[in-house]
């Protein structure tokens, strides 16, 4: 089947069409024409305002497979992905059995030549993530594990961080932590300021986020090797990156696509769905995440979709489970964003940066290529019904509400999603 795609305006910054606005032919799988011409298709898309990037990749989702197929397995994954534009995915090793040996990661891995979403696997740090003795590192590698992180949970115990930071400089692996102090996050429910203390509800503050941040820093300097920051969420832990940043240590962060946007005004009628960790700050924080973004402090935004099962979302905010879904609903967020942050930055921050920071070839726009793209509207106006959602849980805030901006289509491996 050939598709053209009509006048979309190209953001790869490998491509010798980067910036430039063209008709792109794909047949059977690969890009065969790039012009100005209207190529013979068997179908066309018009793509006027539209933006052609590489396949998005997302480094920080959930799948609950194996363990927890109720919330998310991974054809339900690969379904809304590719419905939020996304061709690859990192999958975090929070399952159960937690990604920890070859047959894990063959697990989450089999059959990616034919996916139209890759599946990749990051890999256990620890055993079951409990943060106490370290994995087979060397041995996961060789299996196809693309990087090493706890997941949902911080490496907390100091000497294992530091050994697994000289550990992975055997291959030149990157350490992926979530920088949290969970003992001050204790019992923890939102950000801890005035509107938790006017809810009554026991705060998160920033400093659990920072003393951890600033730990794994000083312990990246001391042993050197590559750490990525996931997730961060605070003015300070922003400025802690850029500052050990110029100091030349090899540190990278991202931010969930929803952490600039939110505050913790949100939770004012105890909305479960905006219950999530790192919690929902403040404007100051926001204002700081934007800037980062804008500077290249922040290097990769991801969608932080962590799927919950009703019997564990749907409760008392208290006793209701931390997390959102939100793999369909991240192109609307950069939409928002765009209205801060030069939008070639974001599409380099979710369509490049991934990729470079996992040592995986980033896919060129050029002609006789495999076409992995991604093709987003940041202007399309649509309702994110309960039909439209592909993910077996629906805790996400965003349901039943109009969005602005859609991924429309995505390419890989010869099999497309199309929403035009």
């Amino acid at each position: 089947m050939k598709i053209l795609i009509q006048s979309a305006t190209i953001y790869n910054t490998l491509s010798p069409f980067h910036k430039k606005k063209k008709n792109i032919l794909i047949s059977n799988g690969r890009i065969t024409e790039i012009g100005d011409k209207n190529f013979s298709a068997d179908k066309v898309i018009d793509a006027e305002g539209m933006i052609l990037s590489a396949g998005w990749f997302d480094i920080g989702a959930y799948v609950g497979d194996p363990g927890h197929e109720q919330e998310e397995d991974l054809i339900s994954l690969g379904k809304a992905a590719a419905a939020g534009g996304f061709t690859e995915i990192a999958v975090l090793p929070n399952t159960h059995p937690s990604v920890q040996s070859k047959n894990e990661v063959s697990y989450i891995t089999r059959g990616n030549d034919t996916r139209l979403v890759e599946i990749h696997a990051l890999a256990s740090v620890t055993k079951n993530n409990k943060g106490e003795e370290l994995t087979e590192m060397i041995d996961l590698h060789e299996a196809g594990a693309l990087a090493f992180t706890d997941g949902l949970k911080p490496v907390w115990h100091t000497d294992i961080f530091l050994k697994a930071l000289q550990y992975l400089q055997k291959f030149d692996g990157v350490l992926i932590d979530h920088p949290e102090d969970t003992w001050l996050n204790l019992f923890g429910q939102m950000h801890e300021g005035v509107n938790s203390t006017m809810l009554g509800l026991k705060g998160m503050p920033r400093i659990a986020e920072e003393i951890a941040a600033s730990r794994n820093l000083d312990l990246l300097a001391y042993a050197s090797g590559r750490l990525h920051l996931a997730k961060i969420s605070t003015a300070r832990t922003v400025e802690l990156v850029r500052q050990a940043k110029k100091k030349g240590l090899r540190v990278t962060c991202d931010i969930t696509g929803y952490q600039a946007l939110l505050d913790d005004s949100l939770l004012s009628d105890f909305d479960t769905n905006y219950k999530v960790n790192p919690p929902l700050r403040e404007k100051a924080d926001n204002d700081a995440l934007i800037k980062g973004l804008k500077d290249g402090t922040i290097d990769i935004l991801v969608s932080g979709h962590l799927p919950q099962d009703d019997e564990s979302k749907f409760l008392e905010f208290d006793l209701s489970d931390f997390g959102l879904t939100n793999l369909q609903t991240f192109a609307s967020q950069l939409a928002s964003l765009s209205k801060s942050v030069d939008l070639e930055d974001l599409i380099v921050k979710v369509a490049e940066n991934p990729r470079k920071l996992l040592g995986i070839e980033v896919p060129v726009i050029d002609v006789d290529v495999k076409a992995n793209l991604t093709l987003f509207d940041p202007e399309k106006e649509w309702e994110f019904t309960p039909a439209e959602n592909k993910s077996k849980s629906k805790n996400s805030p965003w349901l039943g509400k109009v969005l602005k901006g859609k991924a429309v289509g995505v390419f890989n491996n010869a099999k497309q999603f199309l929403d035009v």
